[in-house]
């Protein structure tokens, strides 16, 4: 079975972290709306949401509006959205959409004959982490954060959104080239041309052992996303800023 089409033009972004208080996403997602921005293929890289978790009703309710654009946006171009640390368990919740979950990624996409790995980026992790990741997206452990939170009129993801207004989401990890080369070692990597993750803000290039690889830097840092161009047969990740003129 050959992979999707990852189409000309298409739109990458990664870890806008949406949130009460930085909320140019959601600026980003009207402008598609309003067609000042064209596309015909969006692709959502996770993390778009501080804190989006599918079975915990008050980070649904705060994301309420935002959920209802990516809906009807959905109805006028193809939108895949892995789904990052942040933001899991909502394909019932995005009808139209693609969900990719974390045990599904990376996501294998074609363009101009070139085999594109795109996944949120917390895979190639140490055990801990890896663990950590598995726990928070199990069901009744959900079940149980939510039941408390209601309970307690919102005392847990209150004070997860603290935590998260207080994070710098643009410093740069010293030595990134090192965490770059862990998929070197993915059972996956030497039957793709690229490998484009975001979780990590840094928005570097490398070229690997066996993979051309991309960390995206994160549009919560600097309202950045990227255009998929060819050039010469080559896949060219196009860096545009949505500043203000573009609202």
């Amino acid at each position: 079975m050959y992979p999707k089409l990852l189409h000309e033009g298409a739109i990458l972004v990664a870890d806008s972290h949406c949130a009460a208080w930085r909320t140019s996403f959601i600026d980003f997602l009207g402008a598609l709306e309003r067609g000042d921005i064209h596309t015909t293929q969006l692709v959502l890289m996770g993390d778009n949401f501080d804190l989006l978790f599918g079975p915990v009703a008050q980070t649904l309710r705060e994301n309420h509006s935002s959920i209802e654009l990516l809906n009807r946006l959905a109805k006028k171009m193809e939108i895949i959205y892995l789904e990052g640390n942040h933001d899991f368990r909502l394909k019932s919740f995005f009808p139209e959409i693609q969900v990719v979950d974390r045990s599904h990624q990376p996501l294998i996409l074609s363009f101009n004959d070139e085999r594109i790995a795109l996944f949120h980026g917390d895979k190639k992790v140490p055990f801990g982490y890896a663990l950590y990741t598995g726990l928070i997206r199990n069901r009744p452990i959900l079940f149980c954060l939510n039941l408390i939170n209601e309970l307690f009129e919102g005392v847990i993801i209150n004070t997860l959104s603290k935590q998260m207004k207080r994070k710098n989401h643009c410093n740069k990890i010293d030595n990134f080239e090192s965490i770059a080369k862990r998929h070197n070692s993915a059972s996956w990597a030497d039957k793709c041309d690229l490998i484009i993750e975001g979780h990590y803000h840094q928005n570097r290039r490398y070229e690997l052992d066996r993979v051309k690889y991309v960390n995206l830097g994160a549009f919560a840092c600097n309202e950045r996303y990227y255009v998929v161009k060819s050039s010469q047969d080559q896949t060219i990740l196009d860096e545009v800023i949505f500043h203000k003129e573009s609202r």
